[in-house]
């Protein structure tokens, strides 16, 4: 425990120091002036500054405690220290200068033994919870960042195959998202695609999502139909929901069965905002068919919906996020939805080649990407 004493007359810091080790504090910084303080406080440039609290007289040549308070304040490092005023100044608009200047407390001149640790001692417990926070905190972000780092680890890496290739972007609002998506190889001809948002934002949705994820890989390479994947996720989350009363999770999805053999696609939409599919000389169709959101409902009715395509296709799956960011522009009719104007402007930004990291910053300007508030996702298929 580190008291820095700072006054340019020596028979106050002899007082105060008297003072402190009467009451049990016997390690002390001692300086003459505040530049002499904060030259010492400067020179500490790697690990924990060694002082506790400062106790600082207002009056001083060159820097007075007020103007040291300021750069206090401005250093990073140093303004959580608690500087108390010890002055015989009773000037209250200068106490005041003091005190938005950036220190806690002070104390009058001469100084009153049981005044002064009284003060001391409370100072110091607010620096302790201070500190406390302050180290519990880095502990939880870098805790939160292990964790963001094992969820972008289940997210599927881009495939690329002589007739398919899949690929997405993500853009998570926070450092633990309740997006997914991923990918799966049925056989040689067949690969599952589900991309899924999970109810809410943080740690809860990112914990249910990663539940999910542990269970799906089997789930699609299981049961493969996406009528039946989507039935056996429902039932994953019905035994999550059971056993936790107060809270029901639930999550929209896409998951889809591209059979490049026989050229079709079989998916079913779970209350996700609809897909796109793009086939070369035919008109966008919407992949809005399907049932409820996963987790609602004990049972659902589930439509399975097929497409066969002749030409090369493009798929875009996205999260709702996607579509609470596209700025719209003032002419819009008003009958038209989002997903309409969404559609659009991805058939127009999929240049040949383009990727989904190319189309996206084509449909959202890159400062509305920046401030978003929500998790944005987009998954990108091309088959031939």
């Amino acid at each position: 425990m580190n008291i820095a004493i700072v006054d340019d007359n020596p028979v106050n810091i002899i007082v105060i120091e008297k003072i402190l080790q009467s009451a049990g504090y016997h390690s002390f910084w001692k300086a003459s002036s505040a530049v002499e303080l904060l030259d010492r406080l400067a020179a500490h440039t790697e690990g924990k500054i060694p002082v506790d609290l400062i106790l600082m007289d207002m009056m001083m040549p060159e820097v007075d405690g007020i103007e040291a308070c300021r750069r206090i304040q401005q250093d990073d490092r140093l303004k959580d220290i608690p500087v108390i005023i010890v002055t015989a100044l009773g000037d209250s608009n200068k106490l005041a200068e003091a005190l938005e200047a950036g220190a806690i407390d002070y104390v009058m001149k001469p100084v009153n033994k049981i005044e002064l640790i009284a003060r001391i001692r409370v100072a110091l417990r607010l620096k302790y919870e201070k500190d406390w926070h302050i180290e519990n905190e880095a502990k939880i972000r870098s805790e939160l960042d292990l964790a963001r780092q094992v969820q972008s680890s289940v997210l599927s890496p881009p495939l690329q195959k002589e007739r398919l290739s899949i690929g997405a972007v993500y853009y998570p609002s926070f450092e633990l998202a309740g997006d997914l998506y991923a990918w799966y190889r049925i056989d040689e001809h067949r690969h599952g695609v589900i991309i899924l948002d999970m109810m809410g934002h943080g740690i809860s949705s990112s914990l249910v999502c990663m539940f999910i994820s542990s269970v799906m890989q089997d789930t699609i390479t299981r049961f493969v139909s996406p009528e039946f994947v989507v039935a056996e996720l429902n039932r994953y989350m019905n035994q999550l929901n059971q056993k936790s009363a107060d809270v029901s999770y639930y999550f929209t999805a896409i998951y889809l069965l591209i059979d490049t053999e026989r050229q079709t696609i079989e998916y079913v939409n779970a209350g996700h905002p609809p897909g796109f599919l793009f086939e070369e000389g035919k008109r966008p169709m919407a992949l809005d068919q399907g049932s409820c959101a996963v987790g609602f409902f004990d049972q659902m009715d589930i439509t399975k919906s097929t497409y066969a395509y002749e030409q090369p296709i493009r798929i875009v799956l996205y999260t709702d996020g996607l579509l609470e960011a596209l700025p719209l522009p003032d002419d819009y009719p008003e009958e038209a939805s989002e997903a309409d104007l969404l559609m659009e402007r991805i058939q127009a930004s999929m240049g040949e080649g383009r990727n989904a990291e190319e189309v996206m910053r084509e449909v959202l300007p890159a400062d509305v990407l920046e401030s978003r508030k929500d998790d944005i996702c987009m998954v990108m298929i091309s088959a031939s």
